[in-house]
């Protein structure tokens, strides 16, 4: 029932609205790991209605960004460009492996935990077996500090410590009249 109701939440972090409603700009949301992903030819992210524990096409692009979300507000989508044409020119594909693109992104100072800077963005092609899923291919270029109930806490050390914790609505992210 737990992985049940966290299911529910994470899907409701990820397909809600694109800005922050007035009635919201002052309350809380939570800082986290969005997961995203882009289909073999596709052009734009959509937020992954599943774990990382799905197969990929080869083709496909991973996308992770360190977000704030509330209710009515989206995790915010990498910025880099779910190109696999760019981020895997040069590593020739095989019958043996496939290659997936992946974009890590570590999110704004404005949400960052305190004492805490975001690390640079990560875009990289991976090559890995056949039968690899998304966590497979994540697990291949960083470091996973995950909650017992498999959501993703830190990737690469970042953050260190908390995993997916409510915090207020950071300023920068308040609209004023």
């Amino acid at each position: 029932m737990k992985i049940k109701a966290l299911l529910i939440s994470l899907l409701i972090l990820s397909t809600s609205v694109l800005f922050i409603p007035q009635s919201q700009a002052a309350g809380k949301g939570w800082r986290y790991w969005g997961y995203f992903q882009a289909a073999p030819g596709a052009t734009k992210w959509t937020a992954a209605m599943t774990g990382p524990t799905v197969d990929i096409a080869d083709g496909a692009v991973e996308g992770w960004s360190f977000v704030f979300g509330a209710d009515d507000i989206p995790s915010l989508a990498p910025a880099v460009k779910p190109s696999f044409a760019k981020i895997c020119a040069g590593v020739k594909g095989d019958t043996d492996t496939k290659r997936i693109g992946l974009v890590i992104e570590f999110g704004s100072k404005a949400w960052a935990p305190k004492g805490e800077s975001p690390k640079k963005t990560i875009t990289t092609c991976v090559r890995t077996a056949k039968t690899s899923q998304g966590i497979d291919v994540l697990g291949q270029v960083t470091k996973i500090r995950a909650a017992s109930s498999g959501l993703i806490c830190g990737l690469g050390g970042y953050p260190a410590k908390e995993c997916g914790v409510e915090i207020p609505t950071p300023k920068s992210l308040i609209k004023t009249k």
